[in-house]
């Protein structure tokens, strides 16, 4: 798994640490940020996570390996993409963490991601910044 080039993210949202918890891990309500993707996992360690969907008429299956679920507090997962053009196999997965923090005002946020270089980081960090972003405007 790739650990390199690693960016982050970071938010207040304006809502329940438990709303916000929902709002990674309920399939329907990932659907409506997440470029209408279909996430399923059971959220145990060591189970798998999937993404699947269609996107600018290609359809596509991504997946992945809980790593940590601590509900409430913190996600992380291993992620292949089939877009990757990358070949499926362990060193070419990539890492995944959220974090939740509670605030008097609301929930803070961390998404903390690796890339396979600088060029895909950038990439990356602008499609969290969206991703985040409709997230955030959904449960607010």
């Amino acid at each position: 798994m790739i650990k390199n080039n690693l960016s982050s993210y970071k938010t207040t949202i304006n809502a329940s640490v438990e709303s916000v918890w929902k709002a990674l891990t309920d399939p329907e309500i990932v659907k409506q940020y997440f470029f209408g993707t279909n996430q399923q996992s059971t959220y145990k360690v060591g189970g798998p996570i999937t993404w699947e969907g269609e996107y600018e008429g290609k359809k596509y299956l991504d997946k992945g390996e809980i790593l940590e679920c601590e509900p409430l507090k913190k996600l992380s997962y291993s992620y292949f993409s089939s877009w990757s053009g990358r070949e499926d196999k362990p060193e070419n997965y990539l890492w995944i963490a959220y974090e939740l923090v509670s605030l008097k005002s609301g929930t803070e946020l961390s998404v903390t991601f690796s890339s396979y270089n600088e060029e895909s980081a950038k990439h990356s960090e602008s499609n969290w910044a969206m991703v985040v972003g409709g997230l955030k405007k959904l449960v607010e």
